[in-house]
């Protein structure tokens, strides 16, 4: 028998009839403030358990089912939740990981598709493909995170922290990256015949100075008013973006083909390689 314990009070919460939690039906438990840290939880069925404010550092949840589980301001610094699945294909389904602490935490390969995860602590977390499909990661902090070849189509990160994150070979179709910080971030490709996705995306006042993003493929993506300082953006596929009001200073556009690039108002005259065609105009 095993007693789960408020992690403040020590007060028993739930009792499960077994020797380990790993494989546990613990569906619809309350463990909200629950000590959690560091127990064995793989292939556990959470789903639609309360873990609200509960302390999971250094827990395996590698597998588990998180379906509908609200776990809003827990704490998962350093768990190790590997291929866990959390999120669903409608939002109501998907878990509530509102303002989480998950730095350092391995989500490799989770299924986070619609999970909120609004203002969580994200830092150094491992999210190498994971599927973020239209989650809410918005106001997130995910400096230095890893997340190649994840899957971001849809995603809501207006205002996230990726400065200096991995994110080669993402796809980032479709996201709204407003106001998002991607300063030295890299969105290159790790493949011979890779690259990085952000076509539709939204970049408006994006901060993408020092980013790596040559070869990336942004067709139709908004980064007018975003802050390319210094950004490496050779190689890459811009046809039909905006670059409207754009900073340019020391951008790198060799091999970029401009035509049909939104150039106007920007301070285009200060990017390097840039080759402009006569036609343009309202440019600085």
């Amino acid at each position: 028998m095993i007693a789960i314990k408020h992690a403040e009070t020590g007060e028993v919460l739930e009792r499960v009839d077994a020797d380990t939690l790993q494989g546990a039906d613990m569906r619809e438990f309350r463990l909200a403030g629950a000590d959690l840290s560091n127990m064995d939880l793989r292939l556990a069925n959470l789903k639609h358990a309360d873990l609200r404010g509960a302390d999971l550092r250094g827990a395996n949840l590698d597998h588990a089912i998180l379906h509908g589980a609200q776990l809003r301001n827990a704490d998962m610094r350093g768990a190790s939740m590997i291929g866990v699945r959390a999120g669903a294909d409608h939002r109501r389904d998907a878990a509530d990981m509102h303002s989480c602490r998950l730095g350092d935490a391995d989500l490799s390969h989770a299924d986070l598709r619609r999970v909120r995860l609004y203002q969580s602590d994200m830092r150094n977390a491992r999210l190498a493909h994971v599927d973020l499909q239209a989650a809410d990661v918005s106001e997130c902090n995910f400096s230095h995170s890893d997340l190649r070849a994840a899957r971001l189509v849809d995603i809501d990160a207006r205002r996230a922290n990726l400065q200096q994150a991995d994110l080669r070979d993402a796809h980032l179709n479709g996201a709204n990256l407003f106001e998002v910080d991607l300063q030295q971030a890299d969105l290159t490709t790790e493949r011979v015949d890779g690259f990085s996705v952000v076509n539709l995306a939204n970049l408006r006042f994006a901060n993408l100075r020092n980013a790596r993003l040559n070869g990336l493929w942004a067709s139709e993506t908004d980064f007018s008013e975003a802050d390319l300082s210094g950004a490496d953006l050779s190689h890459a596929v811009l046809s039909g973006s905006n670059m409207r009001h754009a900073i340019l200073t020391d951008t790198d556009f060799d091999g970029v083909e401009l035509v049909t690039v939104n150039l106007e108002f920007a301070n285009v005259s200060a990017a390097k390689n840039a080759d402009v065609p006569n036609n343009k105009q309202n440019l600085r």
